[in-house]
């Protein structure tokens, strides 16, 4: 294969071209991303499940296939790492507790489903916080193992990052695609809430649960939009929109975007190293022919990440009831607090949370009327210590209000971390944020590949 990149750093676009043109076996990826994972997995700690005899026939199995009949899909061949909390038929399913230590689904989840129809290999779950809440998972920051690599979706952003796999599947209720995203320098899409069923994932809170994906690009991840959206019965949020091709909104973008920086909470609480770094990204932006201006919201900020924290700890604790009246002791520290939090909460404060979080949803809309996508930093910061996941205020605003989002590597920090960009649109205007973020990408031109 012509390349100058080792087979582990391949994007997932760049692999599926490879293989599907016979430049590449999916054997020979898969047992390159093995030999990655068995060198670095005691560092790093991104599996949960991973069986290398099934991974490997599984390679063995998609390669007979593409000989015998073509590529099955648009990702044949490709190796894929699944969260902890995303249902995997025949695969260990435990979301990182011990209630469910020896739990098998017999089906998989709809998105687990769409990858493989798209000729995707599972090769395995990745660490997730426990039920994808906020104690810090056992995974390290590939960039420095002293500094957290974010939650919940902490294995499946690391894998991507240290070269396990190319691609991922995660979630997000506040900020667990994104913020890992940012941290370990990938990146991470989170759609509008309902792009793409939810079906098969344990919830953390119905109304505001996104499944989200990890990748090395914004071409992968278009791609990877368009596999995994569509509508789906078994979710009674997906949406019924047609699904257009996101792979054409790659190169829509002839001249710069309108752009909406949105100082307002993100940079003024930013630390000042972060704040410099997304002024001067903007700068670079509009220097390049992107319209750049200020976006602010006439919402206090705070109120917004009140309602969300009230919707959340609300809707876990009916998602736990069952268990924690039964294994109150087998629940992690954050999550029991987030349950015992929610069996307080008044139905009128959590109808009162969700009518702040419609206002909201109004208002940034209407705010938005004259910009393509907001920009924001993706974190307050470069990723803190291991203590904590980081602070998920961030991100949690979008998830909230259901816009779509995405976080782009955009540098790195005195300290050699990554920082991150954060670009919102407007609900189900995804072409629109593909498009942006690929002109973006194009004119920061960062590229952070697997740190060792």
């Amino acid at each position: 294969m012509a390349t100058d990149k080792k087979l582990h750093e391949l994007t997932t676009t760049e692999a599926a071209r490879a293989i599907r043109e016979k430049k590449l076996s999916a054997v020979d990826l898969m047992e390159a991303l093995l030999e990655r994972s068995r060198k670095f997995e005691s560092r790093l700690h991104v599996w949960v499940t991973l069986d290398e005899r099934q991974a490997l026939e599984a390679a063995k199995q998609s390669q007979r296939e593409l000989e015998k009949s073509g590529p099955k899909g648009p990702l044949h061949g490709v190796s894929a790492g699944i969260k902890d909390t995303f249902y995997t038929k025949g695969m260990k399913t435990t979301f990182c507790s011990p209630i469910y230590a020896d739990h098998v689904p017999d089906y998989d989840a709809t998105s687990v489903a769409k990858l493989r129809e798209a000729g995707a290999i599972i090769m395995g779950k990745a660490v997730t916080t426990q039920f994808a809440y906020g104690d810090p998972s056992p995974t390290r920051n590939p960039w420095n193992a002293q500094r957290t690599p974010g939650g919940s979706s902490s294995g499946s952003a690391t894998g991507v990052a240290a070269g396990f796999f190319p691609m991922a599947l995660g979630s997000q209720t506040a900020g667990s695609v994104l913020r890992p995203a940012c941290y370990n320098g990938v990146v991470g899409l989170k759609p509008t809430l309902g792009r793409m069923s939810r079906h098969g994932v344990i919830p953390d809170a119905w109304s505001v649960d996104t499944i989200g994906t990890f990748s090395r690009s914004v071409e992968d991840a278009a791609l990877l939009l368009n596999v995994l959206s569509g509508l789906d019965p078994n979710d009674p949020i997906s949406s019924p929109l047609p699904v257009p091709d996101f792979t054409k909104a790659l190169r829509r973008q002839k001249t710069g975007p309108r752009i909406g920086i949105m100082r307002q909470f993100f940079l003024e609480n930013a630390v000042p190293e972060t704040r410099e770094h997304i002024e001067g990204v903007a700068k670079r932006l509009e220097k390049a022919g992107a319209s750049v201006r200020e976006l602010r919201v006439d919402m206090n900020m705070d109120t917004l990440q009140w309602a969300h924290r009230v919707m959340m700890a609300v809707e876990g604790a009916a998602v736990h009831e069952k268990d924690f009246s039964e294994r109150p002791d087998d629940y992690a520290p954050d999550v029991r607090r987030w349950i015992e939090m929610g069996q307080l909460i008044p139905a009128v404060t959590y109808a009162n949370a969700q009518r702040v979080r419609g206002r909201f949803r109004r208002l940034l809309h209407a705010a938005m009327a004259d910009v393509d996508v907001v920009l924001t930093s993706t974190s307050s910061s470069p990723a803190p210590d291991v203590a904590t996941t980081g602070d998920p205020r961030w991100q949690a605003p979008f998830t909230t209000a259901g816009f779509p989002a995405i976080s782009l590597p955009s540098g790195l920090s005195k300290d050699g971390l990554p920082h991150g960009t954060q670009l919102v649109a407007k609900p189900f205007e995804e072409e629109t944020l593909i498009a942006a973020a690929a002109w973006c990408e194009r004119v920061v031109d960062i590229k952070l590949p697997p740190p060792f």
